[in-house]
């Protein structure tokens, strides 16, 4: 299909802060959503504002609800980031910061090794990291793997670990660039110790530059205002410092 997303429309298809900003863009952070998220916004939003107030672009793509981050998913982000940057003239090398939570930092961690233009830094929340144990965690799991990956050639077996953060990290594939990791103890949709802590141990190990931060007493991804400012002050340093 011809693609019918244009500047003139962008807002159908992406969260984006752009016409908030009142000086040059100096980066753009993509934040990719959670597993079963359908959420549209109108206008704007409090953590657009603050990241236009530091000439940063904010987007949240509105994808496939399910489609973790396959390959269509990842054509999708490429895409919309590749029209903010036409509409302003940037440079294809702005620097890009990739979050989310959950399934969306499964996403902002695997987008990583595949996207067009790799991002500077990556902050994840609470982020699927073991993509073939995650597949036996919960029984709404295995239907969404086979709704985001069916075109894939193998066995599920086969092609999870492709997309799965922890195999790409054991794999060196994941780039080089500064990391940050937030996790909640009290997680039982994504068990901290299956996934985060698996992660930045295999992370540190192979010389990653990776903060993890551990959140006491919380459930999934809800992190309490302190680190949620965190999480959005480790995104901005990316690109401002």
């Amino acid at each position: 299909m011809i693609s019918p997303v244009t500047y003139e429309n962008l807002r159908w298809f992406t969260f984006s802060n752009d016409r908030q900003i009142t000086g040059t863009i100096r980066g753009i952070v993509i934040n990719f959503s959670g597993m079963g998220c359908d959420a549209r916004f109108d206008g704007t939003l409090p953590d657009g504002d603050w990241f236009a107030a530091r000439n940063i672009a904010y987007l949240i793509p509105y994808g496939d609800p399910w489609a973790w981050m396959n390959r269509r998913q990842i054509a999708f982000a490429d895409e919309l980031i590749g029209v903010l940057l036409a509409q302003y003239g940037l440079p294809e090398d702005l620097p890009i910061v990739s979050t989310g939570p959950s399934m969306g930092g499964h996403g902002a961690l695997t987008y990583m090794v595949y996207a067009k233009r790799t991002p500077v830094a990556c902050v994840a929340n609470c982020p699927v990291c073991d993509m073939p144990f995650h597949y036996t965690e919960r029984p709404d799991l295995p239907p969404s793997y086979y709704c985001a990956y069916a075109e894939e050639e193998g066995t599920m077996e086969e092609v999870l670990p492709r997309f799965s953060p922890l195999h790409l990290a054991e794999a060196e594939k994941l780039p080089k660039v500064p990391y940050t990791i937030f996790h909640c103890t009290a997680d039982k949709a994504v068990r901290k110790d299956m996934h985060s802590d698996r992660l930045v141990d295999v992370m540190r190990k192979k010389g990653y530059d990776v903060t993890y931060r551990i959140v006491p007493d919380r459930g999934h991804c809800d992190l309490p205002p302190e680190e949620w400012a965190a999480l959005k002050q480790a995104c901005a340093d990316a690109i401002l410092r």
